[in-house]
C-alpha cells in the first residue's frame, strides 16, 4: 500500500542546507496500523507529507497505492489523494461556513458521489452525531469537530488514513474515544492508519511503530501480541 524508498529532505535555512529525513526506507501493507513517533524535530510530520504526496522528497521516492508520487505531476498527486487518501489534523481543518452534515459531504461531492447527503448522514451516525449534523463548527466541542473530521476522512473510503496528532487539541477522554472511534473505523474499513504522534500509550494501539530521530529511522517494531 505504501512504500518508502531511502527518502531524503533537505530545505534551505540562513545556515545553509538542513537535512529533516535521511534515507528513510520501509514498506506498509493494506489495512496495517502504524504510529509514526519521535521528539519534536524528528521529521515526523515532514515524512507524513512526503508519504501523502503533499511535498516530494529530494531524493528518493515514495509509492502510494501502487503509483510512484515523484513521477505524477502536482495535479496527478492532488487526484490521487482525492481517490486514495484521508487527513485527520489536530486542529480539525473543518470549514466553518458549513455545517457538520455539509463538512463530511464536501469529499463526497468533490468525487462525484451521487447522493453524498445520504452518504454523510450514514456516516454521521456511525460517528454518533446524528443529533448534531445541523450544527456548525462553532457551535461544536472539541471531541464532536475532531469526529466530524474523522467521519469526513473516511467518507470516501480511503485506501490510507493520515493522522497528524489527532488528540493533540482534546483533553485525555475525549482523545481516547476519538481513537476509540478511529481504530474502530480502522479495523470495519480495512484502512491502512499512519498516525504521528508524541502519545506512546496511542501509539502501542497500533500494529507497528516507527520511530524517528534526528531525521533517522531509528527503529521499525511491531506490537507484541
Amino acid at each position: 500500500m505504501l512504500e518508502a524508498h531511502q527518502v531524503s529532505k533537505q530545505v534551505s535555512s540562513p545556515e545553509g542546507s538542513l537535512t529533516i529525513l535521511s534515507d528513510v526506507s520501509f514498506r506498509i501493507l493494506a489495512g496495517d496500523s502504524v504510529a509514526v513517533v519521535g521528539p519534536s524535530g524528528a521529521g515526523k510530520s515532514t515524512l507524513l507529507a512526503l508519504l501523502a504526496g503533499l511535498d516530494l522528497p529530494s531524493s528518493g521516492h515514495v509509492v502510494l497505492n501502487g503509483a510512484n508520487l515523484s513521477a505524477l505531476d502536482e495535479d496527478g498527486r492532488a487526484r490521487l489523494r482525492a481517490e486514495s487518501v484521508g487527513f485527520v489534523f489536530q486542529s480539525f481543518h473543518l470549514v466553518p461556513s458549513l455545517n457538520a452534515l455539509e463538512n463530511v459531504m464536501l469529499p463526497l461531492e468533490l468525487a462525484g458521489h451521487r447522493d453524498a447527503r445520504a452518504a454523510a448522514r450514514g456516516i454521521i451516525e456511525t460517528v454518533g452525531l446524528q443529533d448534531r449534523w445541523s450544527h456548525y463548527p462553532a457551535q461544536l466541542s472539541g471531541g464532536e469537530k475532531q469526529r466530524v473530521a474523522i467521519a469526513r476522512a473516511f467518507a470516501t473510503e480511503p485506501a490510507v488514513l493520515f493522522a497528524d496528532e489527532p488528540t493533540g487539541n482534546l483533553d485525555s477522554r475525549t482523545g481516547s474515544n476519538v481513537m476509540n472511534l478511529m481504530f474502530e473505523l480502522n479495523r470495519s474499513s480495512s484502512t491502512t492508519l499512519i498516525l504521528v504522534t508524541h502519545d506512546s500509550s496511542l501509539a502501542e494501539r497500533c500494529d507497528r511503530i516507527l520511530a524517528l530521530d534526528a531525521g533517522l529511522l531509528e527503529s521499525d517494531s511491531w506490537a507484541a501480541r
